[in-house]
């Protein structure tokens, strides 16, 4: 079963949001995504001061039996990504919602916080795509 922390904002596409209350969320995918993956061995990053659009592709998430592609949940400007993950992109199985964020965006319009699922709304997306 998957984690699916109370706390955090959900795509359908497996990524979660973290509103960080200062008008910047942090950006990972979830413990499903990093189940469904496998042994993730490589993570492609956008560049700082990147401007990214709500459902636009961002990065990539490797693994040893596929590539995923990573979709921005929101649109803003990327002002920090989580370089740790370059060394060490095996850190995406061990800990998705904690050492393993990708990217912490500069929100272009906060109300799209309010498109995102609950942990409720994400978990009965993935009991639904199970049956």
């Amino acid at each position: 079963m998957s984690q699916i922390p109370d706390n955090l904002h959900y795509t359908d596409s497996h990524e979660w949001i973290q509103d960080n209350g200062d008008g910047t969320a942090t950006i990972g995918i979830t413990d499903h995504a990093q189940q469904s993956l496998g042994d993730v061995v490589f993570v492609e990053l956008p560049e700082l001061g990147r401007t990214l659009q709500a459902g636009e592709e961002f990065g990539v998430v490797e693994s040893v039996k596929a590539a995923s592609d990573l979709y921005a949940p929101l649109g803003g400007e990327v002002i920090e990504i989580n370089e740790a993950l370059e060394d060490a992109p095996e850190s995406v199985n061990e800990s998705p919602y904690d050492n393993a964020w990708l990217i912490k965006l500069r929100l272009g319009d906060t109300a799209e916080l309010e498109q995102l699922l609950s942990s409720e709304a994400y978990g009965e997306l993935l009991a639904n795509s199970e049956d």
